[in-house]
């Protein structure tokens, strides 16, 4: 094996397999409350489901602001500018705890209203609204330790970052099952114990953020630089992560709009729904793994000026996600069985749907991995971010929520024909995806020399 090789596939390793495993144990976790709050009652397990999708879209920003948090940080990294890496992290934390602070004051002061974004359910928005009310702390502690971990995964922290948050992950699953169902002594508390469960284990996972912080060595929260504007880097940032944002947007709200659209079809397709969404992240974690250390991978290349080496790595990481794709696939495919089995709980109409959801879930992962390597990993490494918002923005909202629309409310066609076309979504956008990735114009070094020269001179006088 080249030396090539071996530097592409340890970093592979070090990279894929932490944040894979960082976002298994993250659906796990709603696994648990779906597996947990199902055990209680089915209206139960819908409400959180649909309350869920609050922070969903929370977790489009976080996302949007950690991808914008790669596109620099990685590069930056690469050209090993710490000084700069520390910037960035400042300016991402200010961004973060606002938009985190805005969420939190919705949903603690006005859940029921949210709630009936999502459904016309009585019952439901009555319970999600409790849960809201409770879960609305843990935003303000994740947008502060979210942005951490990622700059840890940016910075040669990967693994601790993962442990940090796996950590979280595993403490939120044992106080769902002790708070839900009121062992060892504690009160049943039912969906407030599966809220309570999440605030207190984000509150653990920043806590060990800020113990990572207090170390001298490592890139962290400098309090003087939260002070300063940093007004090159946060003009690069605002350029570089706004089309993301917005991308993150159009793609997320559109998706919450096929939420909306099937928590209008009944408590049995809201249900089936939403474990066919729960097992579908369970099984794409490797995809995720690779789209997420795409980017950094790319990125490190990009900005230590590697940009032959950058493209060739970028085509090795785009046929490993359609393997890595159709291997879900299959395996999702494979644990079928046992998830209906599980399901048994379920309306008997209610499993119907979810059998013929699981089998589109199974193909849908193929061109998803493509996706997310390529638009959300490749192209951001190098900055090339408006392309994603822009196909988006026409495959979602020109094409998709139109025919969801039509399909559920306008020709009344059954819930597995409008799931299936709602789910067409990353097929569509695969041959525009492929057109723009053979333009190489995320072919790109964004770093700054200016700014390598200030952090150079800032580590000789320290």
């Amino acid at each position: 094996m080249r030396e090539n090789d071996k530097h592409f596939y340890k970093n592979l390793f070090v990279l894929v397999l932490p944040i894979a495993f960082q976002n298994l144990m993250s659906a796990l976790v709603s696994a648990s409350d779906a597996m947990m709050l199902g055990m209680v009652n089915q209206d139960s397990l819908s409400a959180v489901s649909l309350a869920a999708q609050v922070q969903f879209v929370l977790s489009l920003f976080w996302a949007a602001l950690t991808i914008g948090t790669t596109i620099l940080a990685a590069q930056y990294w690469g050209k090993n500018d710490r000084l700069s890496v520390e910037k960035i992290l400042a300016i991402v934390l200010k961004y973060s705890f606002v938009i985190s602070f805005l969420f939190f004051a919705a949903a603690a002061l006005c859940p029921q209203a949210l709630m009936r974004i999502f459904t016309n359910d009585v019952t439901l928005i009555a319970l999600g609204a409790v849960y809201l009310r409770i879960v609305s702390w843990s935003y303000l502690l994740a947008g502060i330790s979210q942005i951490y971990l990622c700059i840890m995964r940016n910075s040669g922290r990967t693994l601790k970052s993962t442990v940090f948050g796996s950590v979280s992950m595993v403490l939120n699953i044992l106080l769902n099952g002790i708070l839900i169902f009121g062992l060892f002594g504690f009160s049943k508390l039912g969906i407030s114990g599966a809220a309570i469960a999440t605030v207190i284990a984000r509150a653990a996972e920043l806590g060990l953020a800020m113990w990572e912080n207090c170390r001298k060595d490592v890139v962290r929260i400098r309090w003087s630089l939260l002070k300063e504007s940093h007004a090159v880097l946060r003009k690069d940032f605002v350029k570089y992560t706004s089309p993301v944002m917005a991308n993150e947007l159009v793609w997320g709200c559109g998706f919450t709009m096929f939420t909306v659209i099937m928590g209008h079809l009944g408590s049995n397709a809201v249900a089936a729904n939403s474990i066919a969404g729960i097992v579908k992240n369970l099984i794409s974690c490797l995809c995720i793994g690779i789209g997420s250390g795409s980017g950094i991978i790319v990125g490190n290349e990009l900005g230590s000026g590697n940009l032959v080496r950058a493209r060739e790595y970028g085509g090795r990481l785009c046929r490993l996600s359609l393997v890595m794709g159709a291997v879900s696939g299959v395996i999702l495919l494979a644990f079928s069985p046992w998830i209906m089995r599980y399901a048994a709980n379920l309306s008997p109409q209610a499993q119907a749907y979810l059998h013929g959801m699981l089998f589109m879930c199974a193909y849908y992962l193929i061109a998803k991995s493509a996706n997310m390597t390529v638009v959300a990993g490749i192209f951001c490494a190098g900055g090339d971010t408006k392309f994603g918002f822009l196909c988006d923005t026409v495959t979602m909202w020109m094409i998709i929520v139109p025919i969801g629309l039509l399909a559920a409310f306008v020709f009344k066609l059954p819930v597995l024909a409008v799931y299936f076309l709602l789910n067409l979504d990353e097929f569509v956008k695969l041959p525009a995806v492929y057109r723009h990735y053979k333009k190489y114009q995320w072919v790109r070094n964004l770093t700054r020399e200016d700014l390598a020269e200030e952090a150079a001179l800032s580590g000789r006088t320290e």
